[in-house]
């Protein structure tokens, strides 16, 4: 497996760092994903899948807050994962944000795992 660091990016609230994973991609954003640092996190997912990477793993562990922008960028990338014969798979969860998820309804369309290592083996819950 490659574990190189493919980059990452950083405003005042939100750091993003990207790495390949095999065929898979491991996007982990930190800190607060919002209407201004979302950009932030589309950006390198755009970039991976136009990279070629369909399995993009979102790690959550380290996301403190995530509004509606947010939710919106990974819902625009699952889409865009989905047509590429991929998916976009959310990674170690924290309750405040797993609770913007189950109020919006959005976590029926998305795979969850536990860990990083659960979505990069394939094991839900």
């Amino acid at each position: 497996m490659d574990h190189g660091m493919v980059g990452s990016a950083q405003s005042g609230r939100l750091l993003v760092e990207v790495r390949e994973e095999g065929s898979s991609a491991v996007v982990t954003p930190a800190g607060e994903l919002d209407h201004h640092t979302a950009d932030l996190l589309r950006e390198p997912l755009d970039a991976l899948l136009a990279k070629g990477f369909s399995r993009l793993v979102v790690d959550c562990s380290r996301l403190q807050f995530c509004d509606s922008t947010g939710l919106n960028v990974l819902l625009g990338a699952r889409l865009k994962a989905d047509a590429a014969g991929g998916g976009v798979h959310l990674a170690g969860m924290l309750p405040v944000v797993a609770r913007v998820f189950e109020i919006t309804g959005a976590e029926a369309v998305f795979t969850v795992h536990a860990s990083v290592e659960a979505a990069l083996s394939g094991e839900t819950g």
